[in-house]
């Protein structure tokens, strides 16, 4: 049996009572009795039980991170470890934990965020999706508890959010093109279910229409954001428009399964066909010719929706409640005028 915080009262010569009131943190007790506290917890080697402390502090000091797809899934995309590392900059800065949350399915993640809530192992959620029609965020905010979104909901006024302009992105990735010159640009999305995905494609349409140009549903593919859908996408596009000039991707994984599809057709990036994608991931100014993109500040979207829920939880001020972030247009080498 371990060490008890009777044994820490004994050897700091102070009162149990006093130990428990260290622990919980309370200004009540002198600098010098809490250093001697502090000094015999850490020679018995003695740590506080975490389900005592929250039942103290009446908080876990924990927040839930919420993701809309499997872990293996998240962390073979660029987007997530970046975020990630975003969000434990500030939960590090305020001693807090983060507890992650993956499922199979949508149905299967709004049970585990509601129940994360309801068993008290988290005083708040961060979300990294939204969805049209989204019943998680819906319960959320009916229940009132706590939780920040990284994306956007339209129609619920008081949900805080952190977001970057996706569709005013998306446009800009299409005026670059078509100012260029392409008239005959596929767009490479991701589910119709998503709001990122449906505001892209909204840019996407915009951007076509201020260059005079019809929209297209047959230059349209909408899959998951992996590089091998991005490939399986190409494929499928180069049969119905073998004459296409351009390629938008929504996600920079997309773009370079693209590329390697055009690649294998034994055509040339840009030569034949100009690829631009969006996030700008790390891999984009590796690979051979480097990706043009959009890039989006994600280590900041984590640290800004991060320290919103946490001023939240605090009891700080939360002076936005919705921010907005710019995104910028980086060209590189896989995109140029069209020449056939």
């Amino acid at each position: 049996m371990g060490p008890t915080i009777k044994d820490v009262a004994k050897i700091a010569k102070v009162s149990p009572s006093t130990v428990s009131r260290v622990i919980a943190g309370s200004n009540r007790i002198s600098k010098a009795t809490h250093q001697r506290v502090r000094k015999a917890m850490e020679d018995l080697g003695y740590y506080p039980n975490a389900n005592a402390r929250s039942l103290v502090k009446n908080s876990t000091e924990t927040i839930g991170l919420v993701l809309s797809r499997s872990v293996v899934a998240a962390l073979s995309n660029p987007f997530f470890p970046e975020i990630f590392r975003g969000i434990t900059s500030v939960t590090q800065e305020y001693g807090y934990s983060l507890l992650l949350s993956s499922s199979k399915d949508y149905v299967q993640e709004e049970e585990e965020a509601l129940r994360m809530l309801k068993e008290r192992r988290v005083d708040g959620l961060l979300i990294l999706a939204s969805r049209a029609n989204d019943s998680l965020i819906e319960t959320l905010v009916k229940e009132k508890h706590s939780f920040v979104l990284v994306g956007r909901m339209p129609g619920i006024e008081e949900l805080h959010w952190v977001n970057n302009d996706n569709v005013q992105s998306a446009e800009k990735a299409v005026d670059y093109l078509t100012e260029l010159g392409h008239k005959k640009i596929a767009f490479l999305g991701g589910s119709p279910e998503l709001i990122v995905s449906r505001d892209r494609l909204i840019g996407y349409k915009n951007g076509l229409q201020k260059a005079g140009l019809d929209f297209d549903f047959t230059l349209v593919e909408e899959v998951d954001f992996t590089e091998e859908s991005g490939f399986k996408s190409l494929e499928r596009l180069l049969e119905r428009h073998p004459d296409l000039t351009a390629v938008f991707a929504i996600d920079d994984l997309l773009a370079l399964g693209a590329m390697k599809a055009i690649k294998e057709e034994g055509l040339i990036v840009p030569d034949d066909i100009s690829v631009v994608g969006f996030n700008d991931n790390p891999l984009a100014s590796y690979v051979v010719p480097a990706l043009t993109t959009i890039r989006i500040p994600i280590y900041d979207m984590g640290v800004q929706a991060a320290r919103m829920l946490l001023q939240k939880l605090k009891g700080e001020e939360v002076t936005e409640y919705q921010i907005v972030l710019d995104s910028e247009l980086i060209i590189r080498e896989s995109s140029m005028e069209p020449c056939r």
